[in-house]
């Protein structure tokens, strides 16, 4: 029943979020083929009417709500169904909406997927060895890096990173796609912030854990330190990371925007500032439906997990 409340709602968000978003680009100033060398009045005509954007600002709402729930007619004049199509891009002219995303999902996701990991790890592991040794050297020291990458915005890190590790010192490769060697550093820069909020929240979720009854019982029951915390301390202390990787997630996706471009990722980020600074409404739209379908199923699996981790939260 959750399941199926959640997927309606995700029908009745991607809605909203098609709606605000195609109003909003028809609202800005200018158009997919305002350039500064203008086109003549004829060919701009027939642009437009290649990519239907003749018709009245309702029909093409209409038109592009219709093609993108995957509705069309067929030759009988009867409904079918079939898959989403979001368009031709006017900036890609050679490609649909469909194979720009298709081609700059993966690097992003990847790129994403790697940052994710790397923050998991190095914050949990920061996390729970500073609350083992709170007070300690080791506490402050780790503590006070957490709230150093909290400050710095993953930008300025990518730009000191680029400094020291491309031209002082070239382990990495400057930009480009490829190689794995070539994902490794944008990652890190985008993933080292959250990998510091969630070292803080880590220790925050161990301190409250460990002072806990169970936690006690354990103990009194002859259990090694390592697997009272890793097995029931560690549980416990997750709870807030878990939360916390609903808006994590967003702000990985946002901020690899940033980075895809200093270190020329041709991922869905690259296509998205292109396709807004161009006004290719297709791409655009594309582009934000698709993090907008992220971002909902990223916190729905983060609600599941609240299940798995304490068996006192009930799904409803």
């Amino acid at each position: 029943m959750f399941l199926i409340q959640r997927a309606l709602w995700l029908l009745v968000t991607l809605w909203i979020v098609f709606t605000v978003t195609f109003f909003l680009m028809r609202f800005v100033p200018g158009g997919p083929f305002d350039q500064e060398r203008k086109l003549e009045p004829e060919v701009k005509r027939n642009l437009e009417k290649r990519y239907r954007l003749d018709q009245p600002l309702p029909v093409q709402y209409l038109d592009n709500l219709a093609r993108t729930a995957g509705f069309s007619l067929g030759a009988d004049g009867w409904p079918r169904w079939g898959l989403p199509d979001l368009g031709p891009s006017t900036t890609l002219r050679d490609f649909s909406v469909n194979e720009v995303l298709a081609q700059g999902f993966p690097i992003s996701a990847s790129l994403g997927i790697l940052a994710l990991i790397y923050a998991l790890l190095l914050g949990l592991a920061a996390g729970v060895v500073s609350a083992l040794r709170r007070q300690t050297w080791i506490d402050v020291s780790l503590m006070s890096v957490a709230t150093l990458g909290i400050a710095v915005p993953n930008f300025l890190l990518a730009g000191v990173c680029l400094v020291l590790f491309v031209f002082t010192v070239p382990i990495f490769p400057a930009a480009g796609w490829g190689s794995f060697q070539q994902i490794l550093l944008p990652a890190f820069c985008l993933g080292s912030p959250y990998a510091a909020y969630i070292a803080r929240l880590t220790r925050t979720g161990m301190l409250d854990v460990i002072n806990q009854d169970y936690i006690r019982t354990a103990r009194a029951k002859g259990m090694t330190s390592r697997r009272v915390i890793i097995h029931h301390a560690l549980r416990g202390a997750l709870l807030p990371v878990v939360s916390f990787l609903g808006p994590a997630t967003a702000g990985i996706l946002t901020g690899s925007l940033v980075l895809e471009q200093i270190f020329f990722l041709p991922g869905m980020g690259s296509h998205f500032i292109e396709a807004a600074l161009q006004r290719d409404y297709s791409l655009a739209m594309g582009a934000v439906l698709v993090y907008t379908l992220i971002l909902y199923s990223m916190n729905t699996l983060v609600d599941l997990s609240y299940s798995l981790l304490d068996p006192r939260v009930k799904l409803s």
